[in-house]
């Protein structure tokens, strides 16, 4: 971002080297920090979840949704709830965090404004 048109004209405009950091390059580095961020995070649960079907996640006694999944293949053809709602709650919170990284990318991210004709 240091070398793009808008920095190098605040320069030469006479901007300081914090007004450059709040009014020009945060606005254009938080919404990939945000995207990053909220892809971070489901990427971490379904590792998580992964690791722990396998056997290789958290101990036995403390819970997690891929070892609840793994303990409930026993009984998958008697009762099909105990593996489906943690695997329901997997896919909704990996959903929502994409949902709300997507929403804040796109309420936050300036030329998404330009182009609405906000700015």
């Amino acid at each position: 971002l240091k070398g793009q048109e808008y920095i190098q004209a605040c320069k030469v405009d006479g901007g300081s080297t914090l007004r450059i950091i709040l009014k020009h390059l945060l606005p254009n580095c938080i919404p990939m920090l945000i995207v990053s961020i909220t892809l971070g995070i489901p990427s971490a649960i379904l590792s998580e979840a992964s690791l722990s079907y396998l056997g290789l996640g958290v101990p036995s006694p403390k819970p997690s949704w891929g070892s609840m999944i793994a303990e409930s293949q026993d009984f998958i053809r008697s009762n099909t709830y105990y593996s489906l709602f943690p695997g329901l709650c997997i896919i909704v919170t990996v959903m929502a965090f994409n949902m709300m990284g997507d929403g804040l990318r796109d309420a936050l991210d300036p030329k998404l404004r330009i182009s609405r004709g906000e700015l």
